[in-house]
C-alpha cells in the first residue's frame, strides 16, 4: 500500500505573523520617541527617486518623510525587540508596527511594561509569551503530523497570530475540518475555517480539486511517473461527452490515452478513475499552448465532475457564468488543490516562457501573466475573473515553495510572485480542431443557466 504523503506534502509549514486590516491595543503607556542605540541611516526625503515619491504616495498614503521615519522605526523596533526577549524571554509577548507607525512591545506583565515604555516604547499587556506561543505552534504541527492523512489535509496552515496572541489553525470549512478538534492539551490555540463562510461545502469533486495521472495503471506505476494536479473548468462538446480542460504537461505520456484518477488518500493505488486524457499538448507548433482534456467515464460524472462549478481545496464553490479574455490589470483569481483560491491581477496579456519537459526538452508557451501566488500541484487549476472562465494554470515563479506566504516573502523583492495561463478560449479553439469531429469537438466550458 502507498500513501499519498509520499506524492503530495500534506502539512503547510507555520508563517510568523498574521497581520491584521484592524485592531485594538490597550497600551500601557505612548511615548513620542523610543530610545533605542540602533542607528538607522536613510537618505533625506528629497534624496528619493521621484518615482519611489510617487509610489509611497499612492500605495501607502503617507509622505516620504513619514515612509522614511517608519522604516527606522521597525529597525530600531526589531533591534531592540531581540535583546528584550534575550534578557527578559518569559515577559516577551511579540511587537509590531501599528496601523499609525507607532512601534508596539507586547509583554505578559506589568514591570516589563514599564521597562518597554520607559525605553519609550508602546506597550501592550498579553497573557502569553512568544515562547509559550512558539511551543503550542510545535506541540500543533506535531499533533497534525500524527492525524490520518485525509483529516490532516484538511488543514489550509498553522501560524503564530501575535496581534490576538495565539496560534491559529486554518482548516477547510467542510465537515471535516469542522469537525476537527485540538487536544485539550494545546493551549493558546484557536481553529479558524478558511474560508470564512461562502456558501455549502460539496464534498463531490469540482474544478481545482486534486487529480493523480500516471502513464499506465496507477498500481504499476513507480511514485515518481505519477503527476499530480489540479482539474480546471468542466466541459461538454457537441457529442455530449463530459470533459474536463486542464494543463497538458500533467500527462507525463504527452498524446496517450493515460488515465486519470481522483487520489485515494491512505493508498493511492486505490484511487478512483475517472477518466482518461482525451488530447494532451504542450507547446506544439503553432500553437504553442499547454492544455489537455480530459473525457471523464461515469465514475467521474458520478464523482460531480460535470458541474459548471470551481473551488479551490476543498473550499467553497464559484458558479462559471461566462468565459473571458485576459485584459491587463483585470483581477483574476486562481484554484488549486495546493494553495487554494489566491487572486491577483493580470500583468500581461501576451506572455512566451519556455517550459522544460522530463528529460531536459524545452518547449515555448504562450499565454497570460498574473499575479497570483500558484504553488506546485496547482496546474491545470481554473483562473477566473469575476465568475467568467478566463485560462487554467501552465506555471509559476512560485512552485518550489512549501506555501504562500513564504512565496511572497523571498520573491518580494524580484518583483512578487507570477503566474502563467493559457487563455480558455485559445484552448477550446485548439482543441476542436484538434478533435477531427471526435472527442472535443465543438468543446465549451460549461457555464450556469
Amino acid at each position: 500500500m502507498r500513501n499519498s504523503s509520499a506524492i503530495r506534502t500534506v502539512l503547510v509549514g507555520a508563517s510568523a505573523l498574521l497581520l491584521a486590516t484592524s485592531f485594538s491595543a490597550t497600551a500601557l503607556a505612548e511615548p513620542a520617541e523610543p530610545t533605542s542605540e540602533t542607528s538607522v541611516e536613510q537618505l533625506s526625503a528629497d534624496q528619493l527617486p521621484a518615482e519611489l515619491v510617487e509610489a509611497i504616495s499612492r500605495d501607502l498614503k503617507i509622505s516620504p518623510q513619514e515612509y522614511l521615519d517608519r522604516a527606522a522605526k521597525a529597525q530600531e523596533l526589531g533591534a531592540y525587540a531581540e535583546n528584550f526577549r534575550s534578557s527578559r524571554p518569559g515577559d516577551y509577548a511579540g511587537s509590531w508596527m501599528n496601523l499609525d507607525g507607532q512601534p508596539v512591545v507586547a509583554v505578559t506583565s506589568a514591570d516589563a511594561a514599564r521597562v518597554a515604555a520607559a525605553d519609550g516604547f508602546v506597550t501592550h499587556v498579553a497573557p502569553v509569551s512568544a515562547g509559550s506561543l512558539e511551543q503550542s505552534l510545535a506541540d500543533v504541527n506535531g499533533w497534525i503530523a500524527k492525524l490520518p492523512g485525509d483529516i490532516a489535509m484538511a488543514v489550509s496552515s498553522t501560524s503564530i497570530d501575535v496581534l490576538n496572541n495565539q496560534v491559529v489553525v486554518d482548516v477547510a470549512n467542510s465537515p471535516v475540518g469542522k469537525a476537527l478538534n485540538l487536544p485539550t492539551m494545546l493551549e493558546n490555540t484557536k481553529i479558524r475555517l478558511s474560508p470564512d463562510g461562502g456558501g455549502a461545502i460539496d464534498a463531490r469533486a469540482l474544478g481545482g480539486d486534486i487529480y493523480v495521472t500516471s502513464p499506465g495503471p496507477i498500481r504499476e506505476t513507480p511514485t515518481e511517473d505519477i503527476s499530480v494536479c489540479s482539474f480546471g473548468f468542466n466541459a461538454v462538446d457537441s457529442h455530449d461527452n463530459a470533459l474536463n480542460i486542464s494543463a497538458g504537461h500533467c500527462n507525463k505520456a504527452e498524446g496517450t490515452a493515460a488515465p486519470v484518477y481522483l487520489p485515494n488518500p491512505q493508498n493511492i493505488d486505490d484511487s478512483l478513475q475517472v477518466g482518461n486524457f482525451a488530447q494532451s499538448a504542450v507547446g506544439q507548433a503553432g500553437e504553442e499552448l499547454d492544455y489537455s482534456v480530459i473525457k471523464l467515464n461515469q465514475a467521474g460524472v458520478d464523482a460531480g465532475l460535470d458541474r459548471a462549478s470551481v473551488r479551490g481545496a476543498g473550499g467553497t464553490t464559484l458558479e462559471i457564468t461566462g468565459t473571458a479574455r485576459p485584459v491587463i490589470g483585470a483581477p483574476m483569481c486562481k484554484s488549486g488543490q495546493a494553495s487554494s483560491f489566491t487572486c491577483g491581477v493580470v500583468a500581461a496579456d501576451q506572455v512566451e516562457i519556455q517550459l522544460v519537459r522530463p528529460g531536459g526538452e524545452s518547449r515555448t508557451v504562450r499565454g497570460f501573466a498574473g499575479t497570483a501566488c500558484t504553488l506546485a500541484g496547482d496546474s491545470g487549476g481554473a483562473i477566473v475573473t469575476g465568475t467568467l472562465a478566463l485560462g487554467i494554470t501552465s506555471g509559476s515563479n512560485s512552485t518550489g515553495a512549501p506555501n504562500c506566504t513564504e512565496a511572497n516573502l523571498v520573491l518580494a523583492m524580484s518583483g512578487g510572485t507570477t503566474n502563467i495561463g493559457i487563455p480558455v478560449d485559445n484552448i477550446t479553439q485548439a482543441a476542436d480542431a484538434a478533435s477531427g469531429g471526435g472527442v472535443g469537438s465543438g468543446i465549451r466550458v460549461r457555464t450556469i443557466g
